[in-house]
């Protein structure tokens, strides 16, 4: 294991905006339950596809994809805030 700062640009909550020395553009730390939870709303549209349930995958679908909106708009404003271009 290695010790090192990073620039925290937000809280330290479940998605923290932070830069790693040596990297140009901050990235979002997701804490291993939030990962596990996304992983698991991304299974459950590929079960709803499998079982043909449309309408299930697309509304799990819609929950992934709105809670990744939510990550990419919270690192989107701290940038902003930073006057940091995005890498996008």
């Amino acid at each position: 294991m290695e010790r090192t700062e990073a620039e925290l640009f937000t809280d330290g909550g479940n998605d923290a905006v932070v830069r790693l020395p040596g990297r140009r553009f901050p990235g979002v730390l997701l804490q291993g339950d939030s990962l596990h939870i996304l992983r698991g709303d991304v299974a459950d549209v590929l079960d709803a596809c499998e079982r043909g349930d449309l309408d299930e995958a697309r509304e799990s679908a819609d929950s992934v994809l709105a809670s990744l909106d939510a990550l990419l708009v919270r690192y989107a404003t701290v940038l902003d805030e930073h006057n940091i271009r995005r890498p996008y």
